[in-house]
């Protein structure tokens, strides 16, 4: 089934036993949120909110909430997008595939936007304090669009071959923005919208911007697809979306999405920021207020059976995890074209996305030698440190495929223990430092500013990984319990940190020194110092959240005999700063008041009876 509009696909869930009404009064401060996480971490249906204090709109979530509910959602078109990925991965391979070729031509078909006069979504108008005013946490600086479709043109080179359609956080009230006129436009780097900004900044002109909400499932996805530059993502839309997306092209203004649900219309105002934020975000805890670009609102249109569709945004996973496994699966057959000799990667979700890439590579450059070392890895990693949004990565970890060709980096404990049983931490360490970093990390030294780490393991193992706790560690005042969370990884309660950020902690260093003088440590490459090692050892998932959350890796990694030669830093055993520093943004935490409402409408008669 094609969904041409928002409405019909949640008409469908309905229909098919997928959605679930609540026609309670539900208010979009915090409790609406909080009803979304808990009905995700359940599996649970997608959600219609009928009745929305202080606005006119229902409002729509977890509509993507579980994979299986996204592949219905595009089950008329998957095999069509499978076969466009198979020939960009294959060229000549589809050849010899004849059944595929009716598929790639109605793909091609699709791409192209369809040039309209008029539509629904501009029925009617409204103004931004009338739109249903989504607070997800305690200490959001405001309502945010957390599902915006973020469409700009090239100033330079106009039209939908031109566009850029983003998910670029809006924050529609607080903080200094004028009531109705202003909203906040906070876009990380390494984002489509950043050149299109910087060629009106060098034109002196304001960028005009639409922001859609609602509307085809399909735009939602394609606006978070990881395409190649250039590739413009309304084309991808029409693919997924399995027909051409009907656009209004009207003179002197953007197109605007014909069965939208509502459009912001407006322009980035040239030389004007404001602060935006504090916003919970995907990291799990908050990005701070900073200086973003001010968007001047110049009309607000809608649909006149518009939803307003809305995801919160936590600690993973969440809703934007299914965006992420679905993405995965249509693409990973691409992985060996655009990273040549990478044939598996593995963007960390319990940790981020972003902190954490694992991956498997080729290690082919010296196949003669009598044990491998890194060598085309580390080429490998560079490279994926280098283009596409895996360069945002903060830690890559990568091993080679000739050592275990059934490796995968998806199956985390395994690929953990096959790494540190090869990696030689006086050799296959390598850092990048004062680089680029994701702009909702704050573990770095600056906003937008910290370190990289490249870890790479090849070759026979190097040791036997010790799965027992040693007993009776002489600790520094301060430090306490220890745990063997895994085969070599030992953790180790710390002392608050009390340190400014871009310094090395001197107790760090005096812990390390201690250890150099202890027995039976040779089993245990990776040592991690964490607040509270009962909650960090409790899962893998608090492990990785822990451990590649908090720690910059410049800044955080200490070592047992570490030395400095010609530049190059190594050790014998690792030691990970992973407590939560001075200047870390605060983690989320719920509200127990709003939970206990949530937990209401699980009670007898209720409308998530049997669901959370």
């Amino acid at each position: 089934m094609i969904y041409r509009t928002l409405k019909s696909c949640l008409d469908d869930l309905e229909r098919t036993g997928r959605l679930i009404r609540i026609d309670r009064p539900v208010d979009p401060y915090l409790e609406a949120g909080a009803i979304q996480r808990r009905v995700f971490r359940a599996g649970g249906p997608a959600l219609l909110f009928s009745r929305v204090k202080g606005s006119d709109f229902p409002m729509a979530a977890n509509i993507f909430g579980t994979l299986e509910r996204t592949k219905y959602i595009f089950r008329s078109t998957l095999r069509r997008v499978e076969a466009l990925f198979a020939a960009k991965a294959d060229p000549v391979g589809i050849l010899k595939r004849p059944r595929l070729w009716p598929e790639l031509a109605l793909a091609g078909w699709h791409t192209l936007p369809k040039v309209v006069h008029d539509g629904p979504s501009m029925a009617r108008q409204t103004t931004i304090s009338r739109l249903p005013q989504l607070v997800s946490w305690p200490g959001d600086g405001g309502a945010y669009v957390t599902l915006p479709l973020v469409y700009t043109e090239s100033p330079a080179r106009p039209g939908f071959m031109g566009s850029n359609l983003g998910m670029y956080r809006v924050q529609l009230s607080g903080n200094e923005y004028l009531p109705d006129r202003e909203v906040g436009l906070h876009y990380q780097i390494h984002r489509g919208i950043g050149p299109h900004h910087a060629q009106a900044i060098e034109r002196g002109q304001a960028l005009p911007v639409n922001v859609f909400v609602g509307g085809p499932p399909a735009m939602t996805l394609a606006a978070i697809m990881p395409l190649p530059e250039g590739i413009a993502e309304i084309l991808f839309a029409g693919v997924l979306g399995g027909h051409r997306i009907p656009m209004i092209r009207r003179p002197g203004g953007l197109p605007v999405l014909a069965e939208g649900d509502f459009c912001i219309e407006g322009s980035i105002i040239p030389g004007v920021q404001k602060p935006e934020g504090p916003f919970g975000d995907h990291l799990g805890y908050y990005s701070l207020a900073h200086d973003f670009p001010v968007m001047r609102v110049e009309c607000v249109h809608h649909r006149a059976d518009a939803v307003w569709p809305f995801t919160t945004v936590g600690r993973p996973p969440q809703e934007d995890t299914m965006f992420g496994t679905f993405i995965h699966e249509l693409t990973a057959g691409l992985v060996p074209q655009v990273f040549s000799g990478v044939h598996e990667v593995h963007a960390v979700d319990a940790a981020g996305v972003h902190p954490l890439l694992l991956a498997v590579g080729s290690e082919r450059y010296v196949p003669y030698a009598a044990d491998r070392q890194p060598q085309e890895l580390i080429t490998n990693g560079l490279s994926l440190l280098g283009t596409t949004q895996t360069s945002l990565s903060k830690y890559v970890i990568m091993a080679a495929r000739e050592d275990a060709p059934g490796l995968s980096c998806h199956r985390v404990p395994e690929f953990f223990r096959h790494v540190l049983e090869r990696l030689d931490l006086s050799r296959d360490l390598h850092f990048i430092t004062r680089t680029t970093m994701d702009t909702l990390d704050y573990s770095g030294i600056s906003l937008n500013q910290g370190s990289k780490a490249l870890w790479t393991a090849a070759g026979r193992p190097k040791r036997t990984l010790d799965t027992q706790s040693p007993r009776d560690l002489p600790l520094p005042d301060g430090f306490g319990e220890v745990r063997c969370f895994a085969p070599g990884i030992l953790l180790l309660e710390g002392p608050r940190h009390g340190m400014e950020r871009d310094t090395h902690d001197p107790g760090m260093e005096h812990l390390c020194r201690v250890l150099e003088k202890m027995e039976g440590l040779d089993g245990f490459p990776l040592v991690v110092v964490v607040d509270d090692v009962e909650f960090t050892g409790g899962s893998w998932e608090n492990f990785l959240w822990v451990t590649f959350t908090r720690s910059d890796p410049a800044t955080d990694t200490y070592g047992l005999f570490a030395f400095t030669r010609c530049k190059h830093w190594g050790c014998r055993n690792m030691v990970l700063d992973a407590r939560l520093k001075t200047y870390h943004a605060p983690p989320l935490t719920d509200v127990p008041e709003i939970e206990k409402r949530v937990d209401e409408l699980a009670l007898t008669g209720g409308p998530l009876r049997g669901i959370i």
